[in-house]
């Protein structure tokens, strides 16, 4: 009986099912068959179905491969289908000073700042360069310049996703804690050169610096690449009534 459980992963592999779902069902199949004896009480094969599922559960829960992080996701989806980043861009149209340049450059900062203090999971890219920061930095190129073509759509959203990933990059190994310094420590003892963390940490402060500087003006020639761009474009526009 307990043998059931492999007729079910083969039939499952030749209907070319889900693997997950094959697998818990032969788990299933398998716990409930060796439960299941001549004479057997029901409720003891339903007993072994939920032991079944308790023990994936825990798996799951130890291993991390269920995490609060697809709940988030999950969440940000929902607003975004409620309309946030059209909120995001029609907020900051309204702000005269932002250009897309500036905007990534405040965020930098705050990503950079956030990672040095350990809060790495306060940026990235599902959760607040897609939903806010993207929107946001086209909102405000679209106030200046109008309609975007989607060349520099594109190139501003690259510009979003790499200010979210040289900030953080730059960033967490400021703090001592964090698993890039552990790391590093690591290899050196096995290499025999000892180094305490606090000073990997505090060395990782003037490449902080410089890559904020170097970024920064990266942003900067930003929103001229984009003026550049869409001179043409406003050119040919047709005056308006």
């Amino acid at each position: 009986m307990t043998l059931l459980g492999i007729a079910v992963l083969i039939v499952g592999f030749v209907l070319r099912a889900h693997p997950l779902l094959i697998v818990l069902a032969a788990a299933l199949v398998t716990g409930m068959a060796a439960a299941a004896s001549p004479g057997a009480d029901p409720g003891a094969i339903a007993h072994a179905a939920v032991t079944t599922l308790a023990a994936f559960g825990k798996a799951f829960n130890a291993n991390r491969y269920v995490s609060v992080v697809w709940l988030v996701l999950a969440a940000i989806g929902m607003l975004e289908r409620c309309g946030l980043q059209e909120r995001a861009r029609h907020w900051i149209a309204g702000v005269q000073a932002a250009t897309a340049g500036r905007l990534l450059t405040v965020y930098f900062i705050v990503r950079q700042a956030a990672s040095a203090l350990g809060l790495t999971s306060l940026g990235g890219h599902a959760q607040m360069v897609r939903p806010l920061i993207a929107p946001m930095a086209e909102g405000a190129a679209e106030a200046r310049f109008g309609p975007l073509p989607d060349r520099v759509r594109f190139l501003i959203r690259a510009h979003c996703a790499a200010a979210d990933n040289i900030a953080l990059f730059f960033g967490e190994d400021i703090f001592v804690a964090i698993a890039s310094i552990l790391l590093i420590k690591g290899f050196l003892e096995q290499n025999a050169i000892t180094v305490e963390p606090f000073a990997l940490s505090k060395w990782a402060i003037p490449t902080a610096i410089a890559a904020l500087l170097v970024h920064g003006a990266r942003l900067a020639l930003l929103d001229r690449q984009i003026a550049r761009a869409m001179t043409p474009t406003i050119l040919h526009q047709e005056p308006r009534a």
